[in-house]
């Protein structure tokens, strides 16, 4: 059992890797893209705060207090 949990562990991180590069590759493709246009730059910007700011907050409502 403590060998699945491990194989599964190690797979869930893969996983969050692998979405990690691809979601940096894409936003890099993107600024390249818009990296002359202040106001497209700017709603980018706003758009990855919007989106680590509810990620923030769904970790600190699912986080259980130490």
């Amino acid at each position: 059992a403590d060998f699945a949990t491990l194989t599964a562990q190690v797979q869930q991180n893969t996983d969050v890797e692998s979405s990690a590069i691809v979601l940096l590759n894409v936003l890099s493709a993107q600024i390249a893209q818009i990296k002359n246009d202040p106001v497209a730059l700017q709603a980018l910007a706003d758009q990855l705060k919007t989106s680590s700011d509810s990620l923030a907050s769904a970790i600190t409502a699912n986080t259980p207090a130490a």
